[in-house]
């Protein structure tokens, strides 16, 4: 299997104590190269007695920062993605599968991409990769004993799915506002349903989600 991340240690790093666990794992999520979508850069004057306070400030706090090391969301965010990309490394080596492991970090959720041409573990209408997102978020859960809200996406999947709910709403969207008349569309997950909401409105209008799971769907609004 094609794979561009490498192996991480064996199963006695995992019950070394809190101090041990981050420095042998730091250079490991380093190297994965985990990526932050969206994160700000810090802008200075570029004065030296700032830059210096800086340094000062920075030698001070070295102690507390790897105290509180573990306490950053974004450092517990890429614990998540670093577990969830284990797990599927495995599952696709027992499943004789080829795939790259893609991860990073976009707003307060952790995504994890298998990258391949196959949609095998895609699914009809993405039930496969639903189900598969699950058990990864129970794999990380059982390691940190805390719920995930991580993202999987497999082969692109959700990406197109997500330009087809956009454009979905979008002709909901002026429909509802042509004919002023309320806008059922088809069933979908919550993760879906959320997307159309934001686009609805972001157009100006409201919606609502109706109906019982997994039928449950959302109604464009005429009025905001």
């Amino acid at each position: 299997m094609s794979d561009v991340r490498e192996q991480t240690g064996g199963d006695d790093a995992l019950v070394t104590d809190t101090a041990e666990t981050i420095e042998i794992e730091a250079p490991e999520r380093s190297a994965r190269e985990t990526r932050v979508r969206g994160a700000g850069r810090t802008e200075t004057d570029g004065t030296t007695d700032e830059v210096a306070g800086a340094v000062d400030e920075d030698a001070e706090a070295d102690s507390d920062d790897e105290d509180d090391e573990d306490d950053d969301p974004e450092n517990t965010l890429e614990g998540e993605a670093e577990i969830a990309a284990d797990y599927l490394e495995e599952l696709l080596d027992i499943a004789d599968l080829d795939g790259d492991i893609d991860t990073y970090i976009e707003g307060d959720r952790a995504h994890v991409s298998i990258v391949t041409e196959s949609e095998v573990l895609v699914g009809e209408r993405g039930a496969v990769l639903d189900a598969l997102q699950e058990l990864t978020r129970l794999a990380v859960m059982t390691e940190t004993g805390d719920r995930s809200r991580l993202m999987l996406d497999v082969a692109g999947f959700r990406d197109r799915r997500r330009q087809e709910l956009l454009s979905m709403a979008a002709a909901a969207v002026e429909e509802a506002k042509s004919q002023k008349v309320p806008v059922p569309l088809a069933a979908m997950n919550p993760f879906e349903r959320k997307i159309v909401h934001d686009a609805v409105a972001s157009a100006g209008l409201s919606s609502e989600s109706e109906g019982d799971e997994p039928n449950r769907h959302v109604v464009v609004q005429p009025t905001a």
